[in-house]
C-alpha cells in the first residue's frame, strides 16, 4: 500500500488543467463569442500567455485582470459565463454595443466588482439574482436593453445595504 502512494501523488500532478491561465482563457471565451467588426480584440491571442498585454485589459500588480474597457466598440454577440472566472476584476464596461442574450448568472461570482456597464445593448431576459452577491459594487447600469421582469429583491437589497447606484 505504501509503495502505491508515490504513484498516486506522481498521477495527481500530471492530472492539473492543461491551461493554467484561467484568466485568459475566460477572455479569449468573450472574443470567440463576439462579432468585432473593429477589431478591437485582435490582440487577445490565446498563444500569449499573459492577457495583460492585450488592449482593453488592465491588470492590477500581481498581474490579475482587474478591469475590462469595451464600451461603445461595436461588439456583437453574447456575454459568456467565464466572465465570472475574473476573480479580482473590478470593472466590466461593455455598454454601448450590440450584445444580445442573457446576462450570465455567473458573473454574479466577480466578488471584487466595483463598476457593470451593461447598458445600451440588446441584452435580454431577466436580472439574474445572483448579481446580488456582488458585495463591493457601487454602480450597476442595465438600462436600454431588452430586459424583461422585476428587479430581483437581492439587488435591491444590496443597494439599500451598500447605497449602490442602480439605473436598471
Amino acid at each position: 500500500m505504501f509503495r502505491l502512494l508515490p504513484a498516486f501523488l506522481l498521477l495527481s500532478t500530471f492530472s492539473a488543467p492543461a491551461s493554467a491561465n484561467l484568466e485568459g482563457d475566460a477572455l479569449y471565451a468573450l472574443r470567440r463569442a463576439v462579432k468585432d467588426p473593429n477589431g478591437v480584440l485582435e490582440s487577445w491571442d490565446p498563444t500569449l500567455v499573459d492577457p495583460c498585454t492585450w488592449f482593453h485589459a488592465t491588470c492590477d500588480t500581481d498581474n490579475r485582470v482587474t478591469r475590462l474597457d469595451l464600451g461603445h466598440v461595436g461588439l456583437s454577440g453574447s456575454l459568456v459565463p467565464q466572465l465570472g472566472d475574473l476573480s479580482n476584476l473590478q470593472y466590466l464596461e461593455v455598454y454601448a454595443n450590440s450584445l444580445t442574450g442573457v446576462i450570465p448568472p455567473a458573473i454574479g461570482k466577480l466578488k471584487n466588482l466595483i463598476n457593470l456597464d451593461l447598458y445600451e445593448n440588446q441584452l435580454s431576459g431577466t436580472i439574474p439574482p445572483s448579481l446580488g452577491n456582488l458585495g463591493s459594487l457601487r454602480f450597476l447600469r442595465l438600462s436600454s436593453n431588452k430586459l424583461i421582469g422585476k428587479v430581483p429583491a437581492e439587488i435591491l437589497q444590496l443597494v439599500s445595504r451598500l447605497g449602490s447606484s442602480l439605473l436598471v
